[in-house]
């Protein structure tokens, strides 16, 4: 392959990568479990955003249920948002190796 060519590859890979930064910054995604009783919301590099509980959750006799609820609505939104990088920057990288979008 021609090294010049490479070099052009490089700058359109840059470019593509930079986009891709800023539209994992509008990515918000929202997972639930418990009926909705819990509710964390991520941005498109898995940040926790927010955590909603309802109060009916909030139960101090049964925190290890409470804590599931919360780890499982905590999945659901990475899975959410796994599912909205790929829908929106999928065609944008090709058919680039990227780690923890390969379900």
């Amino acid at each position: 392959m021609n090294p010049f060519d490479m070099l052009k590859d490089l700058g359109s890979l840059k470019e593509k990568l930079q986009a891709a930064q800023a539209e994992l910054a509008t990515i918000r995604a929202t997972g639930t479990s418990g009926g909705n009783m819990v509710a964390v919301t991520l941005n498109g590099k898995f940040e926790m955003l927010e955590i909603k509980l309802d109060p009916i959750c909030v139960d101090n006799r049964d925190v290890p249920m409470l804590q599931d609820l919360i780890r499982s609505a905590h999945h659901a939104a990475i899975d959410k948002v796994q599912e909205e990088i790929k829908a929106r920057l999928g065609p944008m990288v090709g058919g680039l190796n990227i780690p923890g979008l390969n379900a």
